[in-house]
């Protein structure tokens, strides 16, 4: 079957609304993806029919609750091709499973270790580490960008010695939309023995996951940026790793027994599960992957593909239009200026014509120091976006610049 572009539409009813007297033409899904009626109709209808706390009752209510919180595991496990369901960990979203893994994993780490990062990080996996300098007296190495906003991997493979006791980065950037060589990267960590996190929040819902394949050792995402509900993200680990780490966090749920004398935890994945979780979103998380399944993420991924070509040959018609982010594999996303039109202006602007785009540094404040600029306007497409969308967008972008 094809890609049909106005079944797919159907399926969003935010797309039916307008800004002021314009249509809505929502091209920041980079920040958040819209949510198909399925997911919707899902959250309500578990409100009104199964709403009982999970893993804590003998009454029917509360085991339907908990088979659908344990369905939706199974299918994130099935999702990413993860060994087992004990190696998937429900978190609040990508920034708590980052959060997680450099407290828990960063336990472990010695004074004079080192951890290296990249430029074009979000502050999700700077921020965590640079906490974790507080106890503990780690050095973070920072591997830098070419012109076109890819990797340096001579200096990434320069970094490891002896000291390098950890590697953090993203899987695609969502600045400059540049999809990272991460198997390769993988790969040499493994060969120099250090534990690798995949930051995958910009991956999971534009490419096919197989964490058995990239070989990494965590791997982190969240529901909001997959078609899903807010507020549910997912830590993969491996389960040895997950096995030695310590609790993130302490209550109800991840415990087996506990006393004032002293407490046991319970076995994975609620030893990181502590106290009652989202489970009514993380029920209905699973009609997301549904919608991403059904759809096909391949046909999802070539569609956005076509947009992002058109579109960023349709911008450069523009004079004074400069994109950063020209790697040779990316991602559905376009970060541009226009001269010297400050990008809140233009964001601002376009936001009267109806025109969705997300404006400033866009959590990745020394991404903007690297390419000296305080930010960009960003435009990014999802599976529903279309070339007439795109049209409407470049015919907005003109008439604002021409303001200027």
């Amino acid at each position: 079957m094809g890609f049909d572009i106005e079944k797919i539409r159907g399926q969003f009813p935010i797309l039916q609304r307008t800004v002021g007297d314009k249509r809505l033409i929502y091209l920041d899904n980079t920040a958040t993806s819209q949510t198909p009626a399925s997911v919707v109709g899902n959250i309500t209808s578990l409100y009104e029919h199964t709403k009982a706390n999970v893993h804590r009752g003998v009454h029917t209510l509360s085991q339907e609750a908990t088979d659908l919180q344990e369905h939706t595991r199974r299918k994130v496990r099935d999702y990413i091709n993860a060994e087992s369901v004990e190696e998937v960990i429900f978190t609040r979203g990508t920034t708590e499973a980052i959060n997680l893994v450099a407290s828990s994993f960063g336990d472990r780490f010695r004074d004079g270790d080192e951890i290296i990062l990249t430029v074009m990080e979000h502050h999700a996996n700077i921020v965590p580490w640079q906490l974790l300098q507080r106890h503990k007296d780690i050095k973070l190495r920072v591997v830098d960008i070419n012109d076109k906003g890819e990797l340096d991997l001579e200096q990434y493979k320069g970094y490891f010695n002896d000291r390098t006791a950890f590697a953090s980065f993203t899987h695609i950037s969502n600045v400059l939309g540049t999809v990272n060589p991460v198997k390769d990267m993988i790969r040499f960590a493994r060969e120099h023995g250090v534990p690798v996190l995949v930051d995958g929040a910009q991956a999971s819902p534009h490419l096919r996951i197989d964490v058995k394949d990239l070989d990494c050792d965590f791997y982190v995402f969240s529901s909001h940026k997959m078609y899903g509900p807010t507020g549910v993200g997912v830590l993969y680990g491996k389960r040895g790793w997950l096995e030695s780490m310590p609790p993130y966090q302490g209550g109800g749920e991840m415990i087996k027994h506990v006393s004032f004398e002293g407490t046991t935890f319970a076995e994975l994945p609620f030893k990181f599960e502590a106290g009652t979780p989202d489970f009514i979103d993380i029920a209905a998380f699973s009609k997301a992957l549904d919608f991403l399944e059904e759809t096909g993420l391949d046909k999802i991924r070539r569609h956005e593909e076509e947009l992002l070509v058109y579109t960023t040959e349709r911008l450069l018609e523009i004079p004074g239009v400069k994109i950063y982010g020209e790697a040779s594999e990316k991602s559905a996303v376009i970060s541009f200026n226009v001269g010297e039109i400050h990008n809140y202006d233009i964001g601002l602007l376009l936001d009267k014509l109806g025109v969705a785009v997300r404006t400033g540094h866009h959590c990745a404040q020394p991404l903007m120091e690297r390419l000296g600029i305080p930010g960009t306007v960003r435009a990014s497409f999802a599976a529903y976006n279309t070339q007439e969308e795109a049209d409407i967008f470049i015919a907005a972008l003109k008439r604002v610049a021409a303001m200027f």
